[in-house]
Order: C-alpha cells, then sequence, then structure tokens
C-alpha cells in the first residue's frame, strides 16, 4: 500500500462478516454500481436481485463457508474480497471492490495478495475469477498478479473469466 494513509486488510473472525462492520455497505456500492455498468441500473438495494440483497442483508450467512477480507482505514470499511473455500482444489474471488474515494492507494492489490496468500496457505491449487470486460483497470491489475483469461465457465456476455495457479 501507500504511505496516503494506513490500511490494514483483515479476515473476518472465524470466517464471519456482519453487516454492522461497514461489509453491507460495500456490497452494496458494488452491486449497485455493477448493475448501472450492466444499463440495469437499479434505485436502490431493494430493487436489486434477491441473490444480492441476500448477500447485502446477512453477509455472515452468505459467505458463511468464505473468507472474507476487508480494508480498513482506521475504523473504517474501504474495501472488501470474497475467497470461496476451496472445492475440488480451485477457489474463486468474487465481490472485489474498493470506496471510489480510496481508490488509487493499493486496497485492492493488498486484498489480492492476502487472498493469494490464504488460498496457497489453504493447499488451493486455481484460484479464478470472473470480471466484466468493460472494467480494463480490474483486469490489468488481476494480469499483473498472474491471472490469465481462461475458456468460460459463465455464459453471460462480455464476462471475461480468469484464473491462475498458485
Amino acid at each position: 500500500m501507500t504511505d496516503r494513509g494506513e490500511v490494514a486488510v483483515v479476515r473476518r473472525p472465524g470466517r464471519a462478516a456482519s453487516a454492522e462492520d461497514g461489509l453491507s455497505a460495500l456490497l452494496a456500492a458494488y452491486h449497485l454500481r455493477t448493475e448501472a455498468e450492466k444499463g440495469e441500473a437499479v434505485a436502490g438495494v431493494e430493487a436489486l436481485p434477491d441473490r444480492y440483497r441476500a448477500e447485502i442483508s446477512d453477509p455472515r450467512t452468505a459467505f458463511a463457508d468464505d473468507v472474507v477480507l476487508t480494508a480498513l482505514a482506521g475504523d473504517t470499511a474501504v474495501g472488501c474480497l470474497v475467497l470461496t473455500a476451496p472445492a475440488d482444489g480451485r477457489s474463486e474471488i468474487k465481490r472485489l471492490w474498493t470506496d471510489p474515494a480510496h481508490r488509487g492507494r493499493g486496497i485492492a492489490s493488498g486484498l489480492l495478495r492476502a487472498a493469494l496468500a490464504h488460498a496457497e496457505a489453504d493447499g488451493t491449487r486455481t484460484v479464478r475469477l470472473s470480471v466484466w470486460a468493460w472494467r480494463t483497470d480490474a483486469v490489468s491489475l488481476y494480469e499483473r498478479f498472474g491471472f490469465a483469461v481462461t475458456e468460460s465457465w459463465d455464459a453471460r456476455e462480455r464476462l471475461v473469466c480468469m484464473q491462475r495457479t498458485t
């Protein structure tokens, strides 16, 4: 991270995450921005699809088996990442998000480093992710971390699937 303020990446105790710790706000911002970028802007969280509202309202349940990393600036949650529980030696990165007011400080890189270190320590052989093609900065970030575009496992148009071995 840079010297523009101390940011800590923390793993939620017991792999748990709660709505009270700022994670819900980050997830809401992520989903609302994604829907807008897809051209399906919604007026608020209540208009999001059920599966996204469930993550926002109860991240502890939605990500019960996963590792949730949160970047904190002081006591404020400024970024998040979910690393799914390994299955068949493979985990997936989901919901990488940095609050726009805190971008450019290495937060996403710090979250990725922590997730990849956890995956490696956990014995995960492959980490994969999907990212929208128009998020070119994110694609570049993933490439810098050794991810490469791979055959898609998701049929949604303009979704880029990437993976790397640990």
